[in-house]
């Protein structure tokens, strides 16, 4: 894998190199992500199909992957519903001895995929390069689900580990 520097001649082309073309929609939830896309297909106009490829992260405890619905509209708007954590199981260990020498223990850790917002579960990310999207109109239709209790746009520019919604 190559390592690209990239030099900028002045600060303007360097904040349209780095400008957000996404925004992100925070999403509480206990529903499943197959049921969760589901209803949002039924309240939004987009139908969102499960990803051929999960997006993989890996850090110090392991690497685990996270699944992702996708859909892009005829505008050129791509929807991406992702969960934002997931379960890594690490063996534990051996230390045992006696009647429980024999015993392979797991224990999970949860791995997040934007590590700032802990308590969400599941992130809407809409691509919208030069289209206009009105977020409130969509985080309206999302909060009329049942068993969604929070819904809420998230400022994109704030988020240390932007890196990880790259896909």
């Amino acid at each position: 894998m190559a390592i690209v520097h990239k030099l900028f001649s002045d600060e303007e082309e360097k904040k349209a190199y780095e400008k957000i073309d996404y925004q992100l929609i925070a999403i509480h939830s206990t529903l499943e992500d197959y049921r969760l896309a589901y209803y949002i297909n039924q309240n939004l106009p987009i139908n969102l199909q499960k990803g051929q490829c999960n997006i993989q992260i890996s850090n110090k405890e392991g690497e685990t992957q996270f699944t992702r619905f996708f859909f892009e509209d005829s505008k050129d708007i791509a929807w991406n519903l992702v969960q934002n954590q997931n379960d890594l199981f690490v063996p534990s260990q051996n230390s045992n001895q006696g009647l429980f020498a024999e015993s392979n223990n797991k224990f999970s850790t949860k791995i997040y995929l934007i590590p700032e917002f802990k308590k969400v579960d599941y992130f809407l990310k809409i691509e919208n390069g030069e289209v206009k999207i009105d977020v409130s109109k969509i985080t309206n239709s999302i909060k009329k689900i049942k068993r969604v209790s929070t819904v809420y746009a998230v400022e994109v520019e704030k988020i240390k580990s932007k890196n990880n919604l790259i896909f």
